[in-house]
This record gives C-alpha cells, sequence and structure tokens, in this order.
C-alpha cells in the first residue's frame, strides 16, 4: 500500500496549509482531493488516500482545521468545537490550495475530483457546486437539511447548484428520518444541469460495493 506523507506546503503569492499526500507508484490516473472527517485525519482517512493511491490516483489531504496541530487526529468533542469554525470560505480556501498543489504535479482541472467521507462529504458537495473541477463523490455527508455549522450551508441549499457531476453514497442501514433527508437530498441534485446520482449501499465491512461506486464515478468523469 502507498504510504502517506505530510507536509507544509505554500504558494507563491503566501496562501500556506498542511497537506497529507499519497503518490501512486506508476502512471498517475489523475489527482483526487480526499476530504478529512470531523475527527480529522484518522487511521481511516489515511488508509483511503493511500488505497487509492494504490489504484493509481495522486491524492492529498488538506488539512480543513487551522492551527499548529492542523488536522491531527481529535476526539469527538473537540470535534463538534472544530467543525463549527469552519465555513464555506475557509473550506473553499482549503481545498483551493490542495488543488494548487495538484496543478504543480502536472495535473488539469478535468483530471481533478474531490472524495470525502462524513465532514468531508459535505465538504465535497459544497466545493461540486462552487469549483470547476471534473467529479465530486460524498460518502455520508450531514448537514443535509440543517448546516454543520453556522458558516457552511445546508446540502439541499447548495445541491441545485452542482457545476461537477456528484455521486452521493448513502448506507442502507440508516434510520427512517435519515433516508427521508437523503431522499431529500437525491430531489434537490436532481434540479442540477449535471450529472447527479445518489445511492443507498450494503453496510458491509470495508464497503465493497460503496467503493465500487467511488470508483466507477471517478473512472467515468476524470480524464
Amino acid at each position: 500500500m502507498a504510504q502517506t506523507r505530510t507536509e507544509d506546503y505554500r504558494l507563491d503569492d503566501g496562501r500556506a496549509l498542511r497537506l497529507t499526500y499519497a503518490e501512486p507508484d506508476g502512471v498517475t490516473r489523475g489527482g483526487l482531493v480526499v476530504l478529512h472527517e470531523a475527527r480529522g485525519i484518522t487511521e481511516t482517512v489515511t488508509a483511503m488516500a493511500a488505497r487509492l493511491a494504490g489504484e493509481g490516483w495522486l491524492t492529498v489531504v488538506p488539512h480543513l482545521y487551522p492551527g499548529e496541530a492542523g488536522s491531527a487526529e481529535i476526539g469527538h468533542d473537540e470535534a463538534r468545537d472544530k467543525v463549527s469554525g469552519l465555513s464555506g470560505d475557509s473550506v473553499l480556501a482549503a481545498t483551493d490550495i490542495a488543488f494548487a498543489w495538484l496543478a504543480a504535479h502536472g495535473l488539469t482541472s478535468d483530471r481533478i475530483g474531490v472524495i470525502g467521507f462524513e465532514l468531508g462529504g459535505t465538504v465535497a458537495m459544497v466545493v461540486g457546486a462552487r469549483r470547476d473541477i471534473a467529479a465530486a463523490v460524498t460518502v455520508s455527508g450531514g448537514g443535509i437539511l440543517e448546516p454543520l455549522s453556522d458558516g457552511l450551508p445546508a446540502l439541499v441549499e447548495v445541491a441545485g447548484d452542482l457545476r461537477v457531476p456528484w455521486l452521493g453514497l448513502y448506507r442502507d442501514d440508516i434510520d427512517a428520518d435519515q433516508g427521508a433527508e437523503v431522499e431529500k437530498l437525491r430531489e434537490a441534485a436532481g434540479t442540477a444541469k449535471i450529472a447527479t446520482d445518489v445511492v443507498r449501499y450494503r453496510a458491509e465491512p470495508d464497503a465493497p460495493e460503496a467503493w465500487a461506486r467511488a470508483l466507477n464515478w471517478l473512472d467515468a468523469h476524470l480524464r
């Protein structure tokens, strides 16, 4: 499996951010910005970045949380405080630096996508509604009807503005209320002038169905 590394990356204009990344061993198929969960860059997130690199993608995880520690793994209570401080502008600024890092590695916007889990899945949709890249994938993104923080939009508010092909993946064992929210998100995304899909996947170890669907979506839209 590919190894992940972390560096502080600075652009010529002075913008800087801590990034965690993984590089493929062979030919690079494209670039993916992997967006972390509320608890930061956990083992699950680094494993996802490494696994995607193993599939041939150059992956980079922007640290969405400010401060010296960046998005180092934290507990649930601290995570709630960190999430409350996020805004649409702050997450877009972080992902823009990650896009610039991928561009510096020779990747154009039509070969760049975003994928995120939980909080990262929410951010992936926000990015997909505001930036011109190739594709976005949301896995179990929250904040569908009520925003995760005062600075982030509810997903149903931005779904119709999607500018990139977007796939939403949600477990099939969520409760009825959550399921109803996912259906409202499906309806909202269906009004976008771009390809969208929402899939309820089987809740199994390692979620093989979700993984396969995500890879297929990326393969179809990153050229």
